[in-house]
């Protein structure tokens, strides 16, 4: 997705962002360049529009159920070990 100018952070960038940037989960620097970059590209602002829409309809259906503790850390266990897989596949010699 583009609307084919030139941007200091491509949109592909922003698109895979955006849902660290609609929790807050990045530093400030980074803020402001997603949202410059959604403040000059509409169909990046589009779609963070979208997924700001699906997050609050999740947040509105599924918010106050809290997954109980043990999911939660076999979850986070199993995310660990797909990054470590993943790490070993990305500096794999070949």
């Amino acid at each position: 997705m583009s609307c084919g100018k030139p941007h200091d952070v491509p949109c592909s960038e922003v698109l895979d962002q955006v849902y660290v940037y609609l929790d807050g989960e990045i530093g400030p620097d980074e803020c402001a360049k997603i949202r410059e970059h959604l403040d000059e590209c509409g169909p990046c602002l589009r779609q963070y529009g979208l997924d700001q829409a699906v997050k609050a309809l999740v947040a509105r259906s599924c918010g106050c159920d809290l997954a109980p503790e043990e999911l939660r850390a076999k979850v986070l266990t199993r995310i660990r070990e797909v990054r470590v897989e993943i790490s070993q596949l990305e500096y794999r010699p070949e």
